[in-house]
């Protein structure tokens, strides 16, 4: 069965959502506290793969729990409509046991209680009776009994529309990868136990479980085909020491080839995880290898940039995240949640905003096989390609949560932030075909756009510089808004802009900053100006010869008689050129406009 829409009722921030239409991939944008995460728990409690318990104190709204709580055989909180196909009624009537009219949708709406009720928007099904009289019968006789009409028992039919419509699975937390894993502690957790000293959350446990699903093979298994010669022999004979029996040849021989083989699978295993992931991250060209050291289970990572090979743990968190979502999600829609509905609560927001648009590509592939509704306050998460899955949720005028496909509904004062993610996410997209065929460069500010805008047109002019593609300078707004921008504009086929940053020490501690976090893996995109002119804590300025200057500077400084000392007699060009003018005004008595910076690139 296919969800259609749904609505929410009495739960929790919710009186009455309103209808909510489900695509494939089906976006709940929002602000924080707008109620999102209430509209998928509320779905996920209709028919949940596990967990899911009604709990009247903490799911019905507060402000009227004393009266739920007396009536929850009467009071619904969720109602979903699917579309039956023709494979879901033959399903229907097989479990059903006799012949149906055709059914097309369901409503299904579940109540405080946990009870089911169902209705059929087109008309409830009547049973299909043969009624063709048998030849062999006399004619009616007075004395017959009337034949009884059969008649259509509906909570049976309940029942098994409810056996039929899809699970739902929520996620809200994904625990990353223990990319050093102890093999024995392993075996306990994923058995239920617990280590004692060693807290795992279930997150993690539930990551570590897909991990070795996708490798095909147990933490004990791993741990067996890696065992010694020695330990294999002590087992055998029932010894706990290595020393009373010592192995035979073909011992060795057999120890060898389990190690081989469990080396050629964990190899297979990398190598399909390298091919599959590489479709889904497009931040870099991954290589992934398992490797299996005695009890000790490991995972390595390297890449065309850095081909030595680090732990996973080592690379950077977002990196981390993803592959543990990527495998949970491969691994657990294809087993355990095949064809369930996935609710995605706030998923990728840890993410580089270039791999949080992977992931909406991730999501249309996913739902492929599974529906996906999901929640977030990211326009790198909104897919502006299919703008019409999106909807807004926000806060109305008496406090509830509201939903709805009108994306200009919360377009007031007390929810004018809540479709911001979506214009944001159309002002990317308008962004990317504008910049198409350019090549963005951040700048710190307007000045620097003017100065390096002028320098790249003289160059051309004087054909010492043919481009192949436009360079644009875009002005940040300072050094706290580099990063910011580098988010907006991204880059060609993932590649982050160029980044030119001020020597002064603001622009090194940008730098420093940038460079140990985003552009980790791409520091030669982050140019300082002192790299092209030998002068400490250089600004772009500095690269401007002083004849060019003196115009501006002579406007800035026009009230000072001819007689005193002029600027360019004091100006020292081993030093940085703005911190002499700035003293060189302080000294005179002369108070710069702000912006004045602007006025004298101009």
């Amino acid at each position: 069965m296919i969800l259609t829409r749904y609505k929410v009722q009495n739960f929790k921030s919710v009186k009455d959502s309103g209808w909510i239409t489900c695509s494939d991939v089906t976006t709940l944008v929002g602000v924080n506290e707008a109620g999102k995460s209430n509209l998928l728990l509320a779905l996920w409690k209709l028919n949940p793969v596990s967990g899911g318990k009604i709990d009247i104190l903490h799911d019905a709204p507060v402000s009227r729990l004393t009266t739920i709580r007396n009536e929850t055989e009467t009071t619904p909180f969720i109602t979903a409509e699917f579309e039956v196909s023709h494979v879901d009624m033959s399903t229907i009537i097989d479990e059903y046991g006799a012949e149906l009219t055709a059914i097309d949708s369901v409503e299904v709406t579940r109540y405080f209680d946990g009870h089911y009720t169902v209705s059929y928007p087109n008309g409830t099904p009547q049973l299909i009776v043969d009624n063709k009289e048998d030849d062999s019968d006399s004619e009616n006789d007075e004395n017959d009994e009337e034949p009884q009409e059969e008649i259509l028992d509906l909570n049976k039919l309940t029942q098994v529309i409810v056996n039929q419509i899809p699970k739902f699975v929520y996620y809200s937390n994904y625990g990353n990868l223990s990319t050093r894993l102890y093999l024995p502690h392993v075996t306990t957790w994923l058995k239920g136990g617990n280590v004692d000293g060693i807290e795992k959350s279930e997150e993690q446990i539930r990551t570590m479980r897909v991990l070795f699903k996708f490798v095909n093979l147990q933490p004990e298994e791993i741990k067996e085909l890696g065992s010694d010669p020695k330990d294999i022999v002590a087992k055998r004979h029932g010894y706990n020491t290595r020393t009373t029996y010592q192995p035979t040849a073909e011992d060795i021989k057999n120890a060898e080839k389990s190690k081989e083989e469990r080396t050629i699978l964990l190899q297979s295993a990398g190598s399909l995880l390298t091919t599959e992931f590489a479709d889904w991250w497009k931040q870099g060209d991954y290589k992934f290898r398992f490797n299996a050291d005695g009890d000790y289970f490991t995972i390595w990572v390297s890449d065309s940039k850095r081909p030595d090979e680090v732990r996973l743990d080592q690379r950077s968190t977002g990196l981390q995240w993803f592959i543990s979502f990527f495998l949970t999600f491969l691994v657990e829609s294809k087993y355990q949640h095949k064809n369930a509905i996935l609710l995605l609560d706030e998923a990728g927001l840890t993410l580089h905003p270039k791999a949080q648009k992977d992931l909406s590509k991730f999501f249309n592939s996913l739902s492929q096989e599974n529906q996906i509704i999901h929640t977030t306050h990211s326009p790198f998460i909104v897919d502006t390609n299919n703008i019409d899955r999106c909807k807004v949720v926000y806060v109305d005028a008496d406090g509830y949560t509201v939903a709805s496909a009108n994306l200009r509904d919360s377009d007031d004062k007390l929810n004018e932030q809540s479709i911001y993610a979506v214009h944001a996410a159309l002002g990317l997209s308008v962004s990317d075909i504008l910049f198409q065929g350019c090549k963005p460069i951040i700048v710190e500010g307007p000045s620097d756009q003017i100065y390096l805008s002028a320098i790249k047109q003289v160059l051309i002019a004087n054909k010492k510089f043919s481009p192949k593609e436009e360079c644009i300078f875009v002005p940040s707004g300072g050094v706290r808004g580099i990063q910011g921008v580098v988010s907006l504009l991204g880059g060609k086929q993932g590649k982050l802009p160029i980044v030119i940053v001020d020597s002064d020490k603001s622009g090194r501690d940008a730098k420093t900053k940038l460079t140990s976090g985003l552009y980790k893996d791409c520091k030669d995109s982050i140019l300082e100006v002192s790299s092209f002119r030998d002068v400490d804590n250089a600004e772009v300025e500095d690269l401007i010869p002083i004849e060019f200057l003196k115009k501006g500077i002579g406007k800035l400084f026009e009230n000072i008689d001819e007689d005193e000392d002029q600027f360019e007699d004091v100006y020292d060009e081993s030093k940085p050129i703005i911190p002499q003018i700035e003293e060189f005004a302080k000294s005179n008595g002369i108070e710069l406009e702000h912006g004045y910076k602007v006025q004298l690139a101009k």
